[in-house]
């Protein structure tokens, strides 16, 4: 299941991440020293072992807050570098997080899916809830692996029969679900995430 990230694949800017991190301030600056390496790290070692990684660099670092609370909204979703000032996001800010540094990383978009879910709070027969993780394919039609901020352990999805898919989508493509022929173009049809991409460029990202 594992892969190599090649070297020349590493899509992040070091001076460019510190500087916005300089501006967004003392937090984001910190994180972002500790998530450099990381980074770096990454783009010569195994995808798998980079997972988690991330996965548990966010979930460690960001307290799970309501948007309400964390940014003074019903629903925003914030970069990564906003999110790590702040030091607290909901599901979709962990999940962009983790999928923007992945990427970074060297980590091909087509393995990284944003997945939109239902969660049963309490495990299967429990509370329904709106929730997102981040999905890692090791290739086309493989079980993916699920990053999320509920459980700190990075699971293979048959693994995780408390979430129940609804739609994901990448910087590529808008899917039903989590299979079948893409269902748009999900730049243009979401307008958050379009956001989200030039804030993450703009951040040193991409």
């Amino acid at each position: 299941m594992s892969s190599l990230v090649g070297a020349a694949s590493v899509a992040w800017d070091r001076d460019r991440m510190t500087q916005a991190a300089q501006r967004t301030g003392p937090r984001a600056l910190a994180a972002v020293k500790a998530l450099q390496p990381l980074l770096a790290e990454g783009a010569f070692g195994d995808e798998v072992a980079l997972l988690a990684k991330v996965n548990e660099f966010f979930n460690r670092r960001v307290v799970f807050t309501d948007d309400r609370i964390a940014f003074g909204q019903d629903d925003h979703w914030a970069s990564p570098l906003e999110m790590l000032e702040k030091g607290m996001g909901d599901c979709e800010d962990y999940a962009i997080a983790k999928y923007f540094s992945l990427l970074a990383a060297g980590v091909p978009v087509a393995k990284l899916r944003l997945v939109y879910v239902r969660a049963a709070i309490g495990g299967p027969g429990g509370v329904s809830q709106a929730h997102m993780v981040l999905a890692w394919y090791a290739q086309p039609g493989a079980e993916p692996l699920i990053l999320d901020n509920l459980i700190g352990e990075v699971r293979p999805a048959s693994r995780r029969p408390d979430l129940t898919p609804v739609f994901s989508f990448n910087s590529e493509g808008l899917w039903q679900g989590t299979a079948g022929a893409p269902a748009g173009d999900p730049v243009s049809r979401l307008s958050r995430w379009r956001e989200i991409i030039a804030k993450a460029s703009s951040e040193g990202f991409q």
